[in-house]
């Protein structure tokens, strides 16, 4: 049945990661009866294996849900949002397809850096915010701090937030009530919509390899039917439907999606890079009159990439699996971006552009996983630029692409505007962290009387080479961070090279400031120690800037005892087979070639 817009609420569910949104959207499927009880687990709308293992969200779900309020049937759309930083993207192609946000704040850790970011996002798109206090069960909890700090930011009195246990379902009903009544109707956002020319915003998609691409769709002006032809007006795209329809969160063909909805649009289109997210769909027009004429949904962007990283099959003959594989992903994850690439130490390969050093980790651990590939992956680095002595600007995107010393004039690296939210009692130890990032303190604001914003500038390298990870495990967990970008600054770089066995490793190459090279070296050197494998030889680590080695580490040989069956006679018998061990050991050396598992390059990423 199909619903009018008075009765339609679009909102989605934004926080810091692992403050409870997909437990709150689990309540929700099972207070609106959209799931059976029995049939509902832990994180539903987090259908990857990977998501449930972190206990973070990694793509944006979308679901229809229907709840009675007053005797009135009310259609819910809830968009479930990731809420790391590195997926902020998803984030804002969320927001744009909904009139209202659920802003949740885990009661046991308050207000977090993702969480100033996500409503600085909502408050771009004019959403009306619904804040909500989560796990107040918890014997940690702060739930009156935590409301004052909420309030505080936002302008409001303590007692309007709202105050729930996701888990235990308590007063969760009050999230589902002030939705309806708080949230506007599409109709009351943009009057008479619905007569106007059908347009569409594109703010997810999937592919179905009998239906083609499945573009998940909010329709923002005028209505769609089944086997129309449509157009994609950024790419220019014509297709006809191959049917459409809502999701439940399973599919459900409909006849039609009309002013307001959110649904889904199967294409039949094969061509991944054809149906972008953040493009607008309209209805095919044969006419080319200007009255005919139907302009693109403004707030269209491609998303930019902060960090690259070059994917290279084990196997050179699984190169098709890996183009195959990221095309598929890329429906699935538009900040993915990715172009062919050919080194000669590593064969044929992609460079990919990512959104940070997480977005790296979570698709190298799809590929291999859904995929059955075995990658070499090279170091994350960022881009740079750099300036010959005419002048003339020169991109970097990697290690690998240095050009020689000699040639370069200048450089110059990007930076980023830090805010870290951290307990007070922290701010000694994270003061330290930063100094070693080589950045710049610019100012310490307070939430509340026991925490602080710490704002700071540093180069966006610094964020790659782990500074989450390590802010984190400073704080015991209690600090978060979140970051912007700033623009190119002057630098002072090198190309630092690990040679393994002698030979240099170009997947392991980095660009470091030059002030910092010894350390770096030493570091990685010392990480490649530990998570290679021994093998049947010696092997040296070393860690090299313009052939000049820096820091070194060796792995010692695997020994097997040669002479445990000997017993009593003469000891130049054992000697001997001890000679003939040293002798081969010496010629697997010089011949020998040690193979990087996958899970060192990701290990060597957090170094």
């Amino acid at each position: 049945m199909k619903m009018s817009q008075e009765h339609i609420r679009n909102f989605c569910i934004i926080a810091h990661i692992d403050h409870g949104k997909s437990t709150l959207a689990d309540r929700l499927l099972d207070m609106t009866k959209t799931v059976a009880t029995n049939k509902i687990t832990a994180q539903f709308l987090d259908s990857m294996e990977l998501e449930k293992e972190k206990g973070i969200t990694i793509k944006l779900k979308p679901v229809r849900m229907s709840y009675v309020l007053h005797d009135t049937s009310y259609t819910l759309n809830l968009v479930d949002t990731p809420g790391h930083v590195d997926f902020s993207y998803e984030v804002s192609r969320s927001l744009a397809a909904v009139e209202g946000a659920v802003l949740l704040v885990d009661a046991t850790q308050g207000i977090q850096a993702q969480t100033l970011a996500n409503i600085e996002l909502a408050k771009k798109q004019n959403l009306v915010i619904i804040p909500v206090i989560n796990k107040i069960d918890m014997p940690a909890a702060r739930v009156e701090e935590s409301c004052a700090e909420l309030a505080n930011v936002l302008g409001m009195m303590p007692d309007e937030v709202i105050k729930i246990s996701a888990k235990q379902g308590t007063n969760v009903e009050a999230v589902l009530k002030a939705v309806i009544e708080k949230v506007p109707s599409p109709e009351v956002r943009n009057p008479g919509a619905d007569q106007k020319p059908f347009r569409a915003l594109i703010f997810d998609s999937t592919y179905d390899s009998f239906k083609g691409v499945l573009a998940l769709v909010r329709v923002m002006e005028g209505s769609i039917y089944d086997r129309e032809k449509i157009e994609l007006l950024a790419t220019k795209t014509e297709a006809e439907i191959k049917e459409l329809g809502y999701l439940h969160p399973e599919i459900s063909p409909q006849k039609s999606i009309l002013c307001g909805e959110i649904g889904y649009i199967a294409t039949g289109i094969k061509e991944p890079g054809k149906v972008r997210v953040g493009d607008t769909v309209a209805k095919f027009q044969v006419s080319s009159s200007s009255s005919y004429k139907v302009t693109p949904l403004p707030g269209y962007s491609e998303p930019n990439p902060m960090v690259f990283a070059s994917f290279y099959p084990e196997d050179p003959e699984e190169f098709d699996v890996l183009k195959v594989a990221l095309g598929k992903l890329k429906l699935q994850d538009p900040a993915l971006v990715y172009e062919p690439e050919m080194k000669e130490a590593l064969g044929r390969g992609f460079r990919c552009g990512f959104l940070g050093t997480l977005h790296v980790e979570i698709i190298s651990e799809r590929l291999e996983r859904e995929f059955n590939l075995g990658l070499v992956i090279s170091t994350p680095s960022v881009i740079y630029k750099l300036f010959d002595k005419r002048g003339v600007e020169k991109v970097v995107y990697s290690a690998s692409d240095w050009p020689d010393p000699s040639g370069i004039e200048k450089m110059e690296e990007p930076w980023v505007q830090l805010e870290i939210v951290a307990p007070q009692s922290y701010l000694g130890k994270l003061m330290e962290a930063l100094k070693d990032v080589g950045g710049n303190y610019m100012d310490t604001s307070y939430l509340s009387g026991e925490r602080s914003i710490i704002t700071y500038e540093a180069p966006l390298r610094a964020i790659v080479a782990n500074l989450y990870d390590n802010i984190k495990s400073i704080s015991q967990g209690y600090a978060s961070l979140s970051y912007k970008m700033l623009g190119y600054r002057p630098a002072q770089l090198v190309k630092m090279e690990i040679w393994i066995a002698g030979r240099s490793e170009e997947a392991f190459s980095r660009v470091v400031a030059e002030s910092e090279a010894y350390e770096q070296g030493k570091k990685i050197v010392e990480k490649l120690k530990e998570a290679l494998p021994m093998q049947q030889f010696s092997v040296a680590l070393q860690a090299v800037i313009g052939g000049k080695i820096i820091a070194r580490e060796t792995i010692s040989a695997r020994r097997k005892d040669v002479t445990g069956y000997l017993y009593g006679g003469d000891k130049s018998r054992k000697k001997k087979l001890l000679e003939k061990q040293k002798k081969g050991k010496a010629l697997m050396k010089d011949k020998g070639k040690v193979n990087v598992p996958t899970k060192t390059f990701l290990e060597i990423f957090r170094a």
